[in-house]
């Protein structure tokens, strides 16, 4: 049965593939002879320095990877996948760190070709995530824990909660 902490990352990866999906539209229309739109790079850049990042990570990686980690110490599992997703988190930045690069620099190969790296990057990543390691979680990790770990997601939903609002809003706006 799929937790309810589990349930919150995967509704949040809804939200980050609509922005995938927009980023590779934006691809698509630089490739057919636009100009770089900015204000839209920008902004897909703060949602994904700030709601992928900030606001989703921090429950992947100080929670649920953390909490992971401990069960297969324990040995509760028979692999950990976590270190490979925090790898392809790690990936994920530098694209983005790429796409901003682009865009100063009005480069539309190089906002391509970082847009593009990281949109499949995160569409082979939230597969994995959604379809592998939450189950696995949920199938590990005890009624206790996931417990624990849902009053720490509700603890960052307080926090962030006016930041999450900007962010939706942002996603809503999209095509």
């Amino acid at each position: 049965m799929t937790s309810k902490t589990s349930k919150i990352l995967m509704k949040e990866h809804e939200n980050i593939l609509k922005v995938i999906e927009n980023l590779e539209n934006e691809c698509n229309n630089i490739e057919t002879g636009k100009e770089i739109n900015k204000k839209f790079f920008e902004k897909a850049i703060d949602f994904i320095r700030n709601y992928a990042d900030k606001f989703h990570h921090a429950k992947e990686e100080d929670i649920l990877f953390k909490e992971f980690d401990k069960s297969a110490e324990e040995g509760c599992t028979h692999c950990n996948p976590t270190k490979q997703m925090l790898s392809e988190h790690d990936e994920g930045r530098r694209f983005v760190k790429g796409i901003e690069q682009g865009v100063k620099e009005n480069n539309k190969n190089k906002v391509i070709e970082n847009a593009r790296g990281y949109c499949m990057l995160l569409r082979e990543h939230i597969y994995k995530e959604d379809n592998i390691l939450y189950p696995m979680a949920d199938e590990t990790l005890s009624e206790k824990v996931k417990n624990d770990m849902f009053s720490k997601f509700e603890k960052i939903e307080k926090e962030r909660r006016k930041d999450k609002e900007k962010y939706l809003a942002f996603v809503k706006s999209l095509k």
